[in-house]
């Protein structure tokens, strides 16, 4: 157990995290999403093989500036990204939660909708869908109100349907500027704005993958995932800082225990995730013979992981097994989770865990905000989560999961509740 040690007297990852904070913005496209990605080859180059970026063109979508205007004044607010450029006026329309019922009346409106789902509703409804949604009632504009408290305005991107940016302009707004706009301001005309540089000002810009490798040389190999981009008002510590720092701690663990694995890891640090997964289906386009992938999105929130298995029951049985062993507890959850970039292989039926911390609540707390910072994380809970996904990643890699057919992936994504919200989006397959 000597790498179990190791691992708790290592302050790599912990370093490697404070490095992509401090580069302040992660923003897909930008130079700061470079320097993160280089940075973490650099990591991962210190415990694997053939580190490297694997770039790729990105459509522009830069932040200059929003406007949300009501007969009061100017109001708190950012452009929500990939966005369109320009500006509207016109009355606003309180679409409540965002349900699918929610939007009969927001024609030619403003519509502005909150963060949260209800507990009764039996699924998350997605920043995404409820944009499509107002879209699809012929709303003008669409404010996207926070329900965290805190002065906080959420981010998030509303990419089109099978479109680089969303056809109307969007704003996020805090908690207490929507409480206020819902009661003194529903019926009246207001204006929302949004500026931002996009392939008209200047053609696409780029991103990249980070890879590297380890272990025995076989047919099929495992992948260990997460995104290096963050949103360009934040810090991205836990959305997904704390998912890279992960990673380069697990590949630092296994260089240690590269003659136990049953088949060849690869760790890849995706870009452009907050986009619309961008880098993660650009590889899941060409990448061959994955056995399985382990994407680690969202940690560190608590001090216990959540495994999303997405119906294979072999990953869940995988966990338990690792839970046992290390006599740790872990929260295996066998439905589907469509948000994420392991969602770009779960889709073409391979087995996926989407790990994440066990929080008891479904929205992201401080992530897609400015407070998303590194102060509020704990080195204990990184090494703790590093060991039990390393030797997680140890037993997968020795395990034989069967591969779904498409009809198998929307059986079990219809089952669960997201075959309407995925129409909605535009991403049903």
């Amino acid at each position: 157990m000597d790498w179990i040690g190791a691992v708790h007297a290592s302050d790599e990852g912990w370093r490697h995290l404070e490095r992509l904070v401090d580069v302040r913005n992660r923003m897909a496209g930008t130079e700061g999403e470079r320097r993160a990605a280089e940075a973490t080859r650099d990591a991962f180059g210190r415990h694997g093989e053939d580190a490297r970026l694997d770039s790729f063109k990105l459509p522009r979508w830069e932040r200059v500036g929003s406007t949300l205007r009501t007969p009061e004044g100017d109001e708190d607010c950012i452009a929500l990204p990939r966005s369109t450029d320009g500006t509207v006026s016109a009355p606003l329309y309180d679409a409540g939660y965002g349900l699918p019922g929610d939007f009969e009346g927001a024609e030619g409106c403003v519509v502005v909708a909150s963060s949260d789902t209800p507990d009764d509703f039996p699924r998350f409804v997605h920043r995404r869908e409820k944009y499509c949604r107002a879209l699809d009632a012929g709303a003008v504009g669409f404010v996207f109100r926070n329900h965290v408290g805190g002065c906080l305005a959420p981010t998030g991107s509303v990419n089109g349907r099978d479109a680089p940016y969303g056809p109307i302009p969007a704003v996020g707004v805090s908690k207490e500027v929507g409480a206020r706009l819902v009661r003194r301001h529903v019926g009246d005309e207001i204006t929302v704005g949004v500026e931002a540089r996009t392939n008209e000002d200047g053609g696409e810009t780029e991103s990249a993958n980070v890879h590297a490798e380890l272990g025995p040389s076989t047919e099929d190999r495992l992948l260990v995932t997460c995104h290096v981009d963050a949103h360009d008002i934040a810090e991205g510590a836990v959305d997904n800082g704390a998912g890279v720092a992960a990673c380069v701690e697990i590949a630092k663990a296994l260089a240690r225990r590269e003659d136990e694995l049953g088949r060849r890891v690869e760790f890849v640090a995706y870009g452009a995730e907050e986009v619309g997964l961008v880098g993660s289906e650009r590889h899941a386009e060409s990448a061959d013979g994955v056995a399985a992938v382990v994407n680690v999105d969202g940690i560190l929130r608590s001090r216990d992981l959540r495994f999303y298995t997405h119906g294979f029951d072999a990953l869940g049985e995988c966990v338990e097994e690792t839970g046992d062993a290390l006599g740790v507890p872990a929260d295996v959850v066998s439905s589907t989770s469509p948000h994420s970039d392991h969602w770009s292989f779960f889709r073409r039926g391979v087995p996926t865990y989407h790990v994440k911390s066990a929080t008891g609540g479904r929205d992201r707390g401080w992530g897609h905000t400015a407070a998303d910072t590194f102060d509020k994380l704990d080195v204990r809970d990184l090494r703790e989560a590093s060991v039990f996904l390393t030797e997680l990643v140890v037993r997968l890699s020795r395990t034989g999961v069967s591969h779904v057919g498409l009809d198998e992936v929307r059986r079990r994504l219809a089952t669960d509740g997201f075959e309407e919200g995925l129409r909605a989006t535009g991403d049903w397959l």
